[in-house]
C-alpha cells in the first residue's frame, strides 16, 4: 500500500502563505481523487478540498478564493497552496489518495501542522 508524506506545514502569520505538498510512495496504477482534509483541536475532521482523475476541484466555504488544490500526474504528488491565511485555518492538514494499485486502495498521510498567529 502506498505511504502518504505530507510537508510544507509550519508557523505563519494572518495573512500569509504557506504551500503543503504530500508525496506518495509506492506504485499507484490511476488516482480517482486526491483530497486535503483537517482537524482543529476539540473539532471533527473536515473536507478542505478535493482534486478528482479529471482535474476538477472542489473546496469548503471556507477556503473558496485562498486555497489552490493542485496535482502533478507524473509524480502522483499533492499541493495546497493556501493564501491569506487566518487564524481559524490553524488545524493539522491530512492527505488522502482514493487510489488503483493493482485493487481498489485508500490511504492517508501522517498529517502536517499549520499554525496561524493572529
Amino acid at each position: 500500500q502506498v505511504q502518504l508524506v505530507e510537508s510544507g506545514g509550519g508557523l505563519v502569520q494572518a495573512g500569509g502563505s504557506l504551500r503543503l505538498s504530500c508525496a506518495a510512495s509506492g506504485s499507484i496504477f490511476s488516482i480517482n481523487a486526491m483530497n486535503w482534509y483537517r482537524q482543529a483541536p476539540g473539532k471533527q475532521r473536515e473536507l478542505v478540498a478535493n482534486i478528482n482523475s479529471g482535474g476538477s476541484t472542489n473546496y469548503a466555504d471556507s477556503v473558496k478564493g485562498r486555497f489552490t488544490i493542485s496535482r502533478d500526474n507524473a509524480k502522483n504528488t499533492l499541493y495546497l497552496q493556501m493564501n491569506s491565511l487566518k487564524p481559524e485555518d490553524t488545524a493539522v492538514y491530512y492527505c488522502y489518495y482514493d487510489y488503483y494499485s493493482g485493487l481498489h486502495f485508500t490511504s492517508w498521510g501522517q498529517g502536517t501542522q499549520v499554525t496561524v498567529s493572529s
